[in-house]
């Protein structure tokens, strides 16, 4: 099977199911990248689905609909935009710590504007840990930082896909890091018991990725549609249990 990682990055509210994997939606954003406005017709969205809904991680699951990749390429082609005309420290917010006095008697309120960062982030790909449902969100963009009661550094982020009502202020230290890497099905004996990996959890109105650690691993033989390792991880935030048919459905920090 291919190395699937399904994302809810949807240009919907957090509690709304992404009808794309995480690699249709790489495969979309390489597009649109290149294609002109003239190639981005019905018959091209048409194709676009019906190669999407051909695929074996599809099996079982409602075809994808060429209004649903229409509707995707117009929200993403409206983000693009709105980046565009964004000012320069809009899109490349840096912050260097050494000018940001943090320290315990930063008051809640030390917001302050766009400044430098002691990386360039946007060299970097990133996600951060939603405090809505404790799920991993890749990055679009860091929109503010601030330096709250406690010393600690936070920032504003805007998730991928996501607009300006889901942006949400997530702390430095716990909730942002580089992102997660996807396995390949041939890489997924670098997994072992008590690795921290991202891994997919289905709730009843919603899928996310979220941290968690591997309890036991049933390895299987590799065909030609991929991985059949069946992983078992806790996650850490409810520590419940629950399988995952392949490493598809988990990736490991970069």
């Amino acid at each position: 099977m291919d190395m699937e990682l399904f994302r809810t990055r949807k240009r919907e509210p957090m509690n709304s199911l992404s009808v794309f994997t995480h690699s249709e939606i790489m495969e979309m954003e390489n597009l649109i990248k290149h294609a002109g406005q003239q190639s981005l017709s019905q018959e091209f969205f048409q194709d676009l689905a019906t190669s999407f809904s051909c695929t074996p991680i599809r099996a079982g699951k409602p075809d994808i609909t060429w209004e649903q990749v229409q509707s995707w390429f117009q929200n993403k082609q409206k983000e693009l935009q709105a980046n565009s005309n964004s000012s320069p420290t809009a899109l490349e917010l840096f912050v260097d710590l050494s000018d940001s006095n943090v320290s315990s008697n930063a008051t809640e309120n030390s917001q302050k504007p766009k400044g430098k960062w002691s990386t360039e982030l946007h060299e970097l790909a990133f996600e951060a840990r939603s405090a809505k449902d404790d799920a991993w969100y890749d990055v679009a963009s860091f929109l503010s930082y601030r330096v709250v009661n406690s010393g600690e550094l936070e920032v504003r982020v805007r998730y991928s896909g996501f607009g300006r009502e889901d942006d949400e202020w997530v702390n430095v230290t716990r909730a942002v890091r580089e992102r997660s890497i996807p396995l390949e099905a041939s890489e997924c004996h670098k997994v072992k018991v008590g690795d921290l990996v991202l891994s997919f959890q289905e709730r009843e109105h919603q899928a996310v990725y979220c941290d968690a650690h591997v309890v036991d691993i049933q390895r299987g033989l590799h065909d030609v549609t991929g991985c059949k390792c069946i992983f078992v991880v806790r996650f850490d935030h409810d520590n419940t249990e629950s399988p995952t048919p392949n490493s598809a459905q988990i990736h490991i920090e970069a």
